[in-house]
């Protein structure tokens, strides 16, 4: 039975789309795909690569609360006024310091995407960014530069003392 597949690998198996009714008819021939150059084709509910529009981010944590192997990592900064809106008109009002999910750990369940309120976390089409470091597949999203959160800390800072000496000359 080896020898005879041994042999039959050799001749090429026609190419069929995966989807097709046939796919599985043909037994016989190479069954490997090239893959830089020819993809399998993908199913439009599948699950790969995490993606942040942190524009649409409220920092409300509720995806790092869901995810059960605790790949994203959130730190907000308050903010004293409204910051924004989001595109579905959610009202901003802490900054994201860090967002970041690590992919090496990430089980790729999909439960952040369920719990975020905004929609701002998807799931991608993305799946072969192979990488020989694992802290490569560390993304950050978060925008904000040392110099900012330094800045918005001490807004909120200078915020909360003038709230302090307010209550107190009452």
């Amino acid at each position: 039975m080896t020898v005879r597949h041994f042999f039959a690998a050799g001749k090429k198996r026609e190419n069929l789309d995966i989807r097709s009714d046939n796919y599985f008819d043909q037994q016989q021939g190479t069954v490997t795909i090239q893959f830089p150059k020819q993809k399998m084709p993908l199913p439009e509910v599948a699950r790969y690569q995490l993606d942040v529009e942190i524009a649409d981010c409220i920092v409300c944590d509720l995806c790092a609360k869901a995810c059960p192997v605790d790949c994203i990592a959130i730190e907000s900064i308050k903010s004293p006024d409204v910051i924004g809106k989001t595109s579905d008109g959610s009202v901003k009002r802490l900054y994201a310091e860090k967002f970041e999910i690590d992919m090496a750990k990430c089980m790729y369940c999909g439960l952040c995407t369920v719990v975020c309120p905004t929609e701002c976390i998807t799931m991608t089409d993305q799946y072969d960014r192979t990488t020989t470091k694992l802290t490569d597949l560390i993304y950050g999203f978060g925008e904000m530069s040392d110099k900012e959160i330094a800045q918005r800390k001490e807004e909120w800072t200078r915020f909360q003392a003038e709230k302090e000496a307010a209550k107190t000359k009452k």
